[in-house]
């Protein structure tokens, strides 16, 4: 059995007007998934399916840790995740997505949620990922200071164009 197979619902299956959902997700379900930019982590995921007169309401919260790699010294990190996801899903002749509303084949009435759940946590990973103050790579950091500090001197000895220097000397006029 895949791994992935246990997040599937078995839409025909329901018997309750609303069905809890709870799973706990580690590596093995970033790794699962084909195209995934994030490799591992920890997730808690819990939530309902509420089942409705033509549609169904999947609900799920996610929250945990996933792995990326920190902006400044490129070491992995953990990064704390917290995510919602609300889906409206549909039986009808074939499977469609149309933004929160999935049209799920009657034939095959089985809704895959890997995916959604997935796209939920990489879009609340923030931008920019970096350690706490003082929790970087020490050597790289060094690295970083020391290539940063050649750069700023060699700012610091390019000549001023001769263009600007009329105006510096306005602006140390009007400082006086």
């Amino acid at each position: 059995m895949c791994y992935l197979e246990r997040l599937k619902i078995d839409l025909k299956a329901l018997t309750q007007d609303v069905t809890p959902l709870e799973w706990e997700l580690d590596d093995r379900f970033f790794q699962s998934l084909e195209g995934a930019q994030l490799q591992s982590g920890s997730l808690h995921v819990s939530g309902s399916i509420r089942k409705a007169v033509g549609f169904y309401e999947l609900t799920l919260h996610m929250s945990g840790t996933v792995q990326v790699v920190c902006d400044r010294c490129l070491d992995m990190m953990d990064q704390p995740i917290e995510a919602d996801l609300r889906l409206i899903v549909k039986l009808g002749p074939e499977y469609t997505e149309d933004d929160d509303l999935i049209v799920v084949d009657e034939t095959d009435p089985v809704l895959a949620t890997a995916w959604f759940i997935y796209e939920s946590v990489a879009l609340a990973v923030p931008i920019q990922h970096v350690h706490q103050l003082g929790g970087c790579n020490d050597a790289m950091m060094r690295v970083l200071e020391e290539h940063s500090a050649a750069r700023s001197s060699d700012a610091d000895d390019k000549v001023t164009d001769p263009r600007w220097e009329a105006l510096l000397k306005l602006k140390v006029k009007s400082e006086k």
